[in-house]
């Protein structure tokens, strides 16, 4: 039986290289200035990063509704004989993980399988890719399923953020804390904990905050000279680049996923921020979430 897998544009990974694995994508829609875009289907990043540079505009984002999975699923279901796994933006950044299972269990629960991802950007986007590769390989449900998850409980996002603006914006700090930080010229160096943002250190200067992503990964990773490297950027292709060489300089890597951060994620991180995604060694702690 064949294995239809689905992610959603939280993945931030680009259509070409979706099609290539053969991954359907579920549109999550972003609302800028009263009118509401679907992230990568009816706006670039190029010019959602113009839109938001205007000043006043704070973006919005929005959970993809159950109704949206369960027509797609229905479809599938219907027309085809295959099972679907879809794996969800982190349930605790967004309600579309939710949306999923409750459309899973109006469809078909012993042929859908949902799962959270926990992550984000290309953090998700390399589990994505994981899960394509296993389901072309041939491997069965379960086989893919394992896949998943282990990528899921190893995979670690460290990212700089820019400036205190979108942080602002978003009511996530302070006008007094935004100011003084980008008075300082302090970047923000947060991870992910279980699918949740947590702040990790404070760095003062662009330079030491690349610096440190590095540290962070050699503390952190496994084996990382044969791993798929992820790395993102929001309006600045050239820092990524930068970001790549560093990592090719310091760990003898070849082989990398380059993104850049769409309006879904955009929307609470704004332009100037950098990520890298690695994995650790197993025996994590950290378990999927799984509507099976």
């Amino acid at each position: 039986m064949a294995i239809r897998l689905y992610a959603d544009n939280a993945c931030d990974l680009d259509q070409e290289v979706l099609n290539k694995l053969n991954v359907g994508l579920f549109y999550m829609p972003v609302t800028i200035k009263d009118r509401t875009y679907r992230d990568r289907l009816t706006i670039e990043p190029p010019e959602f990063y113009r839109l938001i540079s205007e000043p006043g505009v704070v973006p919005t984002t929005a959970q993809i509704t159950p109704i949206e999975y369960q027509k797609e699923f229905e479809k599938i279901i219907r027309e085809t004989d295959d099972d679907i796994i879809y794996i969800a933006f982190s349930s605790g950044l967004s309600g579309t993980y939710q949306s999923a299972c409750i459309a899973r269990d109006m469809v078909a629960p012993d042929r859908i399988t949902v799962i959270d991802s926990k992550s984000a950007s290309v953090g998700y986007g390399l589990t994505v890719i994981r899960a394509a590769r296993a389901i072309a390989a041939g491997k069965d449900k379960s086989a893919v399923i394992a896949e998943i998850e282990d990528n899921i409980s190893r995979i670690q996002h460290i990212f700089i953020v820019g400036n205190f603006d979108m942080l602002k914006k978003g009511g996530r700090v302070s006008a007094a804390s935004a100011a003084l930080g980008n008075l300082l010229n302090i970047k923000l160096i947060l991870h992910f904990v279980d699918g949740f943002i947590v702040p990790l250190e404070k760095v003062h200067g662009l330079k030491k905050a690349k610096k440190r992503m590095l540290e962070i990964m050699d503390e952190r990773g496994e084996d990382i000279p044969n791993q798929l490297i992820g790395i993102n950027h929001s309006n600045d292709y050239e820092g990524a680049l930068e970001i790549k060489r560093l990592i090719e300089e310091k760990f003898g890597c070849r082989d990398f996923v380059i993104s850049e951060i769409g309006a879904a994620i955009g929307s609470h991180v704004g332009a100037g921020t950098y990520s890298v995604f690695f994995l650790t060694p197993s025996g994590s702690v950290k378990t999927p979430k799984i509507c099976i």
